[in-house]
């Protein structure tokens, strides 16, 4: 299973997704170790927020999953068409978090947002 996390440090799990241009991209088998595949900086102009088309680089890498601290209904819906699953959180470890969702635990909840987007942003609930 892959999985990208949002990580505009390359260190931690960070928020607003759809404006996100660094993930780091894991592969796991569903054990205990998640092995980093590759990091993805990519320019400004390639967030999922500023890009439209179909051909998107996180589009192209198989992906199952992808874990943020927020995300927008916009860009969970455009996830979901390629098939992957976007779960928010307040965990701020990458490897912690990938570790959970390739094992099907739950991860803790987003926090509250704190600033204003309109009302376009969203904290997706785990169940």
């Amino acid at each position: 299973m892959r999985i990208a996390v949002t990580s505009q440090n390359f260190k931690t799990i960070t928020g607003h997704a759809g404006k996100a241009r660094r993930f780091l991209i894991y592969e796991t088998d569903g054990g205990p170790d998640p092995v980093e595949l590759e990091r993805l900086d990519l320019p400004k102009d390639m967030s999922v927020h500023e890009y439209h088309g179909e051909d998107h680089p996180l589009f192209q890498l198989g992906l199952a999953a992808l874990v943020t601290q927020g995300a927008g209904q916009g860009f969970v819906q455009r996830m979901s068409r390629h098939g992957i699953t976007v779960h928010a959180t307040s965990e701020s470890d990458p490897l912690q978090a990938v570790s959970r969702v390739a094992a099907g635990v739950p991860l803790a909840a987003a926090l509250p947002h704190d600033h204003d987007h309109g009302p376009e942003l969203v904290q997706i609930q785990e169940p």
